[in-house]
């Protein structure tokens, strides 16, 4: 009987990470990371208990939560390390840590501010590079998966801020070399949603909200739902690397 393959999804405890988790839960064991609100953590993995196992076993551990500040490359390594030892495997990784500062994008003065571009670089680019790296022995060995999550403001300038906009673009770029420098083992690609009414995409003022889905072909924003249903796509898939799919209404073209 084959062994149930395992996920790690990094800022799960909440909005599209816990999504996610939600929709591999069936066919994967998984581990949750947060960054420091551990009882949300729980909370999601007594509810991802409910869901029904495709590979119901009572010797491996199905969910495992994991802390870790992902802006730090030291504590990367060890959530991957701790995320094998504890499994026995890794399959998937979803790497889907980012972060911004809500700006007026089209205001230089705002964009010219130097913390904001070192963090966005950190936990835009690097951080996903960092756990690629930890997690490329695994991975090779299950011949698995990488996805990172990006955004349209990667593709097109627009979003929060320049500093993400183009750190974004960076990510994007970063998967697709991966995709080539980790072939034939592992599958790379990376996902790029518009607006996402999560708690971050709820920050915007309303106006802009408004105007983002009047800026979409389909006239919706997509869904945390949407996105979620993208990355277990990609995750099943053999095929499909280097890729990074556009979830964003047609925002985008």
């Amino acid at each position: 009987m084959s062994v149930q393959k395992v996920a790690l999804i990094t800022a799960s405890s909440a909005g599209l990470g816990a999504q996610v988790a939600r929709v591999l839960a069936p066919d994967f064991r998984i581990v949750i990371n947060y960054a420091s609100n551990a009882s949300r953590a729980s909370e999601l993995v007594d509810e991802l208990s409910k869901i029904p196992s495709t590979h119901p076993s009572e010797s491996l551990p199905r969910f495992h939560i994991l802390q870790a500040d992902v802006s730090s490359k030291q504590s990367v390594e060890t959530l991957a390390k701790d995320a094998i030892k504890t499994m026995g495997r890794l399959d998937v990784v979803v790497s889907n840590a980012g972060w911004t500062r809500m700006t007026n994008f089209l205001n230089i003065d705002e964009a010219n501010v130097d913390e904001d571009w070192d963090r966005c670089f950190t936990m835009n680019v690097k951080t996903h590079l960092w756990l690629a790296y930890a997690a490329k022995d695994a991975l090779a060995e299950s011949e698995g998966t990488f996805i990172t999550t990006a955004s349209v403001a990667g593709v097109k300038p627009s979003g929060s801020s320049l500093a993400y906009s183009v750190t974004k673009a960076a990510q994007i770029h970063l998967a697709k070399g991966l995709a080539v420098i980790l072939a034939p083992k592992i599958r790379v690609n990376s996902v790029s949603p518009g607006m996402m009414l999560t708690e971050w995409g709820l920050k915007f003022p309303a106006a802009k909200r408004e105007k983002a889905i009047e800026n979409t072909k389909l006239k919706r924003l997509a869904t945390v739902e949407d996105v979620a249903d993208q990355i277990r796509t990609l995750a099943l898939s053999r095929s499909a690397t280097g890729l990074n799919v556009c979830i964003d209404g047609g925002s985008s073209i």
